[in-house]
């Protein structure tokens, strides 16, 4: 296959690289550090040098895009079955590599657009292309729907990727959806849409080959049988697949807050990141905002649940947050020259702890 392809696979690998060019045109107009990381709040919580930025991004999707087109023609049935899926592979990661590294740069260079919202449509659209070409990946071992019970019957492959295909587009339509909402409603819509087409033709397809292998109907493959190993692994990276999905779910939407108070100092317990103590000595001023505090997370924890680590605003300049997603109110405290802000799940909450601690601070 690689020998078959072999121009275009050149061709594809340097447009993977012509951000590198662009970069280097730009070079001189660029910003020595520059965000690379966008949290899911679509603010940016990761910068990188220049010479990563331009160099790095393409390198390494360079290096995904070999590994890909090396493990699928390694697979025989994928070389003489999948010609188009084939192709699909070679031109996906070069048209994300220009995407990613040309948003980059424009938002370096002062353009201003919202990230989550451009990465949602992208990610819809590579769906959209994928869910038109999985009705035409036939039987092989790397490309499609890989689970066993696919392998094991040809038309319970045909089948689900016949409905998987048709769930891709129509979730990838849901996907472009959510590219025009604010971020608070596209990008929930976005993941629950994700979940959605990739678990239901998983379960769609083992409710199909159920109900053929009780009806008694015949069960062919033209693949030849797969070795227990095989099996073994086809179920590990199905299991791996679930949980990183719930995982991805869990990080978005789930997580708490909490305040554990001592005789000397507070301690801020909180999911998916450090806890912080503060003595109540060292704290100068509270105050409590019946608002949201704005400002740009420079390094932490971001979902539709938590907002946590190093922010910073035009009014404190650089400071830390522990507080739910917009909580409607806030607690600011001033401790050793620091800002630290603070939320419950609720204004009511959050006027629970500004109370509790002006009477454990006297202030």
């Amino acid at each position: 296959m690689i020998r078959q392809k072999r121009t275009l696979l050149l061709l594809s690998s340097l447009v993977t690289l012509l951000p590198i060019v662009v970069g280097l045109i730009l070079w001189n107009r660029l910003p020595e550090t520059i965000a690379t990381h966008w949290g899911i709040d679509g603010q940016p919580d990761g910068w990188s040098g220049l010479p990563f930025a331009v160099f790095g991004t393409p390198l390494t999707m360079l290096a995904i895009q070999w590994f890909l087109v090396l493990i699928t023609s390694l697979d025989s049935k994928a070389r003489e079955r999948n010609q188009k899926p084939f192709g699909m592979v070679l031109w996906i990661i070069p048209v994300m590599s220009n995407l990613c590294c040309y948003c980059v740069y424009a938002l370096a260079l002062g353009v201003e657009f919202s990230m989550s919202n451009l990465m949602i449509a992208a990610m819809a659209v590579m769906f959209l292309v994928i869910g038109n070409y999985l009705p035409k990946c036939r039987q092989n071992y790397t490309i499609g729907i890989r689970v066993p019970w696919t392998f094991a019957d040809e038309e319970t492959w045909n089948a689900t990727h016949r409905v998987g295909g048709r769930m891709w587009v129509i979730g990838s339509l849901v996907m472009l959806l959510g590219a025009v909402l604010p971020a608070k409603f596209g990008i929930p819509l976005f993941v629950i849409a994700m979940l959605v087409i990739c678990i239901a033709p998983i379960v769609y397809s083992w409710g199909f080959y159920t109900r053929k292998r009780r009806s008694g109907a015949e069960i062919a493959t033209t693949l030849k049988p797969m070795k227990q190993g095989s099996k073994t692994f086809t179920m590990v990276v199905l299991v791996f697949v679930v949980v990183m999905l719930i995982a991805i779910f869990s990080l978005l939407f789930v997580g708490d807050i909490h305040m554990e108070y001592g005789e000397d100092s507070f301690t801020v317990v909180a999911s998916f990141y450090d806890d912080l103590t503060v003595n109540y000595a060292a704290i100068e001023s509270i105050e409590y905002r019946e608002s949201d505090l704005d400002g740009v997370r420079t390094w932490g924890y971001g979902s539709f649940r938590l907002l946590m680590g190093y922010f910073e605003n035009e009014e404190f300049g650089s400071y830390t947050r522990y507080t739910y997603y917009r909580p409607g109110a806030c607690v600011i405290l001033h401790a050793d020259g620091k800002v630290l802000a603070l939320s419950g799940k609720d204004p009511a909450a959050t006027r629970e702890i500004y109370e509790t601690l002006k009477d454990r601070t006297g202030l």
